[in-house]
């Protein structure tokens, strides 16, 4: 447990504190040394259908024996982001969950260190035409707002996600850089598995998010991160290639909308507004 809340906080694992074997409140001592960061545990109703672009605590059916191990549940839909215990439970093993939030959400700000956004490229543009299809390359692709890239699943609202009241659907980005430097059990993951429409080169993505940007001459704006899930894991193993769900945290790109029409090819020039 120790472990994991140390890896939801990005702390070492010695700042946590661990109670000595056969303490009778553990979890006290954890929801104490949490408060004292304006911190606590908030209990999830239903952890096996808990939906969340972030890190959380679970507490899975350890596979052998009547006990609980905890591991860090990431992702919307929801899978097992790491086991500091290794062993064989999976996400289906969930019994209980926690996510680790502000006290008070009005006062507690995290520390960010600012990162230039800089300029890219488009180095290739993605469509499927049905959701869990292949993706597959083209030159250029016209984008329209509340659509997204024509010939694509999310233009006639037919992808994993489409939903006609939602923001983020129109369009999905990732960093060539992140996709060169995966590592995964099963070697590399090529553009097309991470399932995003376009693959930039030289900027910073995770800074787009709540901007303004261009891609060519089509305006866009971030809405958020493009976190890995259950969904993208299963694709990928189903290809032989598990583990992009722990791999891509963080690392999984951009969803933002189209705010103007146009067209968006490879070379396109790509930069903050």
């Amino acid at each position: 447990m120790a472990a994991c809340l140390a890896s939801i906080l990005e702390l070492e694992v010695a700042e946590v504190p661990v109670p000595e074997e056969g303490h009778p409140a553990p979890w006290t001592v954890w929801r104490n040394w949490l408060a004292q960061r304006g911190l606590g545990l908030v209990p999830i109703s239903e952890p096996e259908t808990f939906d969340w672009p972030g890190p959380w605590l679970a507490l899975l059916q350890a596979h052998e024996g009547d006990g609980l191990v905890g591991a860090v549940a990431f992702g919307a839909p929801p899978g097992v982001a790491w086991k500091p215990l290794g062993g064989r439970e999976s996400f289906d093993a969930v019994r209980s969950g926690y996510v680790i939030a502000a006290a008070d959400v009005g006062l507690w700000a995290p520390e960010r260190t600012a990162t230039p956004r800089g300029a890219g490229t488009v180095e290739a543009v993605m469509v499927a035409p049905e959701r869990e299809g292949a993706m597959t390359r083209v030159e250029r692709a016209l984008a329209r707002p509340g659509r997204g890239l024509e010939g694509d699943r999310y233009f006639e609202h037919r992808g994993t996600f489409s939903n006609a009241y939602g923001r983020g659907h129109d369009l999905t980005l990732i960093e060539a850089e992140a996709v060169d430097g995966l590592e995964l059990p099963a070697g590399t993951l090529a553009p097309e598995e991470a399932r995003r429409n376009i693959l930039t080169r030289g900027i910073d993505l995770n800074a787009l998010v709540g901007e303004h940007f261009s891609i060519g001459d089509v305006e866009c704006f971030g809405q958020r991160l493009c976190e890995p899930c259950a969904h993208l894991e299963r694709l990928a193993a189903q290809a032989g290639k598990p583990g992009t769900l722990p791999a891509l945290i963080h690392k999984g790109g951009l969803r933002a909308d189209v705010l103007t029409d146009g067209e968006i090819g490879v070379g396109d020039p790509i930069a903050p507004r």
